[in-house]
């Protein structure tokens, strides 16, 4: 090796070790305030810092609205919410121009979208409208209106919530919208010891959330985004992926697999984990580890088996199993 490949090697280590550094300051400070929900909250820094969305799938009074704002004050951010309607209109969401007297013109009015952090609260009891209004903005991190584009700043992320238990009223988010989501979790109910802490606190989470203090910047958010990209990616890690995609198209289970945009997405956030472990390099074990949270969402499986009761997440777990692994000596 070179003295200028050391030089490189050791200047990528000290970025993961920064990146590893930083992420860990936003997880601990959200956990200050969230009992109990390490791997939620971790899975969440890691959607935040590959500039993902996040679909959350929880009956209500989890404590969904007090993690994205606690997510997004930890960062410096601002933090936005919308509570999703049948009567809900895409200008409520993105915006509007409206007439302005002063100098007789018309001026935008942004919308709670131009967040850094975005709560959409039930989305799936919006008219398809005005969820095509949000997609637009999370695929394209762009809003228009009246023929004119506004860009989303950086960091950008959505976290939208779904009843998964009532259904009356609702509108089914279409596979393009799914797909568009990094990832899906559920949060749970807290674990007895947490959950005692917070009677304990006699409630007083949404006051802690307000007082929580920015551990990094949204520059530095952007930064560690950018990092991403330098964690290396083996070929054999890269013929894995493709091999899981294939699998997805080939399982008879599934009448929708895998599409090119899922295969990069786990990419990526495979990625991001090894470099929130301050690792230069990504691993079969970080692409299993999210597999289970990346891939469900954007698969469908056909009516027979859903008649089983067979879930997507039955599948992934399945296929991720069942595909070999690169062996490490390939890595």
């Amino acid at each position: 090796m070179t003295t200028t490949d050391d030089q490189s090697a050791t200047s990528q280590h000290g970025a993961c070790a920064g990146f590893a550094e930083r992420f860990t300051s936003i997880r601990h400070n959200v956990e200050r305030v969230i009992r109990g929900k390490s791997d939620v909250i971790h899975l969440l820094v890691l959607a935040l810092v590959c500039d993902g969305h996040v679909l959350v799938e929880d009956v209500p009074g989890v404590g969904k609205t007090s993690l994205g704002k606690a997510l997004a004050r930890s960062v410096d951010g601002r933090f936005g919410r919308v509570q999703f309607t049948p009567d809900l209109l895409p200008t409520d969401v993105t915006g509007m121009s409206v007439w302005n007297r002063s100098d007789e013109s018309f001026e935008f009015r942004p919308g709670p979208i131009f967040s850094d952090v975005l709560l959409a609260d039930e989305i799936n009891r919006a008219s398809p409208k005005t969820q095509s209004a949000l997609l637009e903005a999370m695929a394209e991190r762009q809003v228009t209106s009246d023929g004119v584009t506004h860009q989303v700043g950086s960091p950008f992320m959505v976290i939208a919530t779904q009843n998964p238990i009532e259904h009356e009223g609702t509108y089914a988010l279409p596979e393009a919208q799914l797909d568009r989501f990094l990832m899906r979790v559920s949060i749970g109910y807290p674990a007895r010891e947490a959950e005692q802490t917070i009677l304990e606190s006699q409630g007083g989470t949404s006051q802690a959330v307000d007082a929580l203090p920015p551990v990094v910047t949204a520059a530095e958010v952007r930064e560690m985004s950018d990092s991403i990209e330098n964690v290396y990616v083996a070929p054999a890690l890269r013929s894995y992926l493709l091999d899981l995609a294939e699998a997805t198209r080939r399982h008879g289970s599934l009448s929708l697999g895998l599409s090119p945009r899922g295969i990069l997405a786990l990419q990526r956030v495979a990625r991001a984990q090894a470099a929130s472990q301050g690792r230069t390099y990504a691993t079969p074990d970080d692409v299993k580890a999210l597999g289970r949270v990346v891939m469900p969402h954007r698969l469908l499986v056909t009516p027979e088996v859903r008649m089983r009761g067979v879930t997507p997440t039955d599948v992934v777990t399945e296929i991720l199993d069942g595909v070999p692994v690169p062996r490490p000596e390939s890595n």
